[in-house]
């Protein structure tokens, strides 16, 4: 198929306004109406590799994310699955940061609305609500303490009983049987981590043995004086999920086999 006919395939399924231009040996940029909420244009090119013709966004459409999220947070939890479901709802490859679509039988129009709909949908992640993000970083911890902890060695929203009956001050997850079970919190933001604290020193004062490791979602982002203050009585920390779960998983395997 030459390129006017590859052209008039896109404008019959995208729009009269596509426009594709060479730019080199069998690689084409591809012009669409189709616009970023901030009103930069999608990055299409259709290159031909081996025997398949490719759409792809050769890398724009996550680095365009960056300009707003941190790179971290399109890796893991709920914007990476809305991401991951994105992909894989029109046949969209995430090839290291590069999106690409292979064009199949010819059908170069279809493709084309397919991949602009993947891309879109992609950049619809910098609207996700923080409530939601939230939500989806608990959601994470206890899927991967879940993953990485026995069932019967974990009781998640542990309270002392005899302590604290109403269940004033809660730990998101125990890890038990074992003399100083270990007491893991999720840290989101700068309430939860002054909670922990209190919750901590509630414990020291009410002799409670046990080992404190604290998981937060972004460290960084967290007020220096509040993690100050936090640091003076819990005992492990990890700046994040996403990027730590290989060394959070031998932490809390290496301490249970020690200590059960």
């Amino acid at each position: 198929m030459n390129v006017q006919a590859i052209e008039k395939d896109f404008q019959e399924k995208a729009g009269r306004t596509v426009r594709v231009t060479p730019e080199g040996l069998n690689r084409y940029r591809v012009f669409t109406p189709f616009l970023f909420d901030d009103g930069d244009h999608l990055c299409i090119v259709l290159h031909r590799r081996e025997q398949n013709w490719l759409l792809s966004d050769e890398g724009h459409t996550f680095m365009h994310l960056t300009y707003e999220l941190d790179e971290k947070s399109l890796l893991a939890g709920t914007r990476n699955r809305i991401i991951t479901s994105a992909l894989a709802s029109f046949g969209v490859e995430d090839a290291a940061g590069e999106l690409r679509l292979r064009v199949p039988d010819d059908r170069f129009g279809d493709a084309l609305y397919s991949f602009v709909q993947a891309l879109l949908k992609v950049s619809d992640v910098r609207f996700l609500s923080q409530a939601r993000v939230k939500s989806a970083f608990m959601e994470d911890f206890r899927e991967f303490l879940s993953q990485t902890v026995p069932e019967s060695r974990r009781t998640f929203d542990f309270f002392d009983k005899t302590h604290d009956p109403q269940g004033k001050y809660k730990v998101d997850c125990r890890i038990n049987h074992m003399p100083r079970p270990v007491f893991v919190f999720a840290v989101p933001n700068d309430d939860k981590c002054r909670d922990t604290q209190i919750t901590l020193q509630t414990f020291e004062h009410w002799s409670v043995p046990h080992q404190s490791v604290a998981i937060f979602e972004d460290q960084e982002a967290i007020n220096r004086k509040v993690l100050a203050r936090f640091s003076d009585v819990c005992e492990k920390q990890f700046s994040s999920l996403g990027t730590n779960r290989e060394r959070i998983s031998k932490y809390v395997l290496h301490t249970v086999s020690l200590t059960s």
